[in-house]
């Protein structure tokens, strides 16, 4: 008997250039602006069509992944099997990379990937606004990793901009051990300092790395002083990053504990992220570039 074919799509992580909290909303949500990018890097989804729903895991961090239902593949498949009459499920298979509970989206990342591979194995385009619908039903930062590229998601994360052109962006992506829970870093969050308003017509019309970098400097994470409250070893990776050779910008993403170094050449990336994996062997430390696929 032949085997199904197996279908395999990346999970790239999921960056926060910037993030900054414009309110708590009355349903306890937050609403949010930021810019988003993509890694190089990330995680490695498989299918295999045919039969029930499945989901396997391998790799470095599949043990606080899990298998169950609390899963983002096995939700977001439920997903769009709830809005697609007749939708054709079978096995994944998750090679999981990327820390967990990190800053990086990357159980979104994974979601996101699962329902880009049912559209592949079920014939649904890629702009079938049901595979939307179901990315959103899964979790908020599921919408912006369905088309991996960057991009300003507001609101809670359903408000996406068209994708916007960076150059490529070499970074070290540094996570000291930790994991951070969404949810108490938001509920430590307080008013801070409003930073410069990022004007998005010029991300479009940017020409240069470095005229990039120069917006983003003015740019900040307001969830970086709760996080730094709850773990402070985050503190130290930021200090650590901005130390090395050719550093132009160092901060956290998302809800951390995950923290991104941009530099202006890649050879400065892979030397500090060489630097960094070295002088801290407990650090989860990996060079990429960050952009979009």
């Amino acid at each position: 008997m032949t085997a199904p074919e197996r279908l395999v799509d990346s999970a790239p992580a999921k960056v926060n250039l910037t993030l900054r909290v414009l309110g708590r909303r009355a349903d306890g949500y937050h609403d949010l602006e930021s810019l988003v990018a993509f890694a190089e890097f990330g995680d490695e989804l498989s299918f295999a069509p045919g039969g029930e729903l499945v989901l396997t895991l391998s790799g470095p961090s599949a043990a606080p992944a899990g298998e169950g239902t609390d899963n983002l593949i096995v939700k977001a498949a439920q997903a769009l099997a709830a809005r697609v009459p007749s939708l054709r499920s079978g096995t994944f298979h998750l090679d999981k990379r990327l820390p967990v509970a990190a800053g990086l989206g990357g159980g979104s990342a994974d979601a996101a990937a699962a329902l880009r591979l049912l559209a592949r194995a079920n014939d649904l385009p890629l702009d079938d606004g049901r595979l939307f619908d179901a990315a959103r039903a899964t979790g908020a930062d599921v919408p912006v990793c369905l088309d991996p590229r960057p991009r300003l998601m507001r609101g809670i994360g359903e408000i996406l901009s068209a994708p916007l052109k960076l150059p490529p962006l070499p970074a070290v992506l540094v996570n000291p051990g930790i994991a951070l829970a969404t949810k108490a870093v938001f509920a430590r969050w307080t008013v801070a300092a409003e930073p410069a308003a990022l004007d998005a017509s010029r991300l479009t019309m940017t020409a240069s790395r470095d005229e990039c970098l120069q917006l983003l400097v003015l740019q900040a994470n307001d969830l970086e002083p709760a996080a730094i409250a709850l773990a402070p070893p985050i503190a130290e990776v930021l200090v650590a990053l901005r130390a090395l050779s050719g550093c132009r910008l160092a901060r956290m993403s998302g809800s951390g504990a995950t923290c991104f170094g941009l530099f202006s050449a890649a050879a400065a990336a892979i030397g500090g992220a060489k630097t960094l994996a070295a002088a801290h062997p407990q650090w989860w430390v990996r060079a990429t570039a960050l952009g979009g696929r």
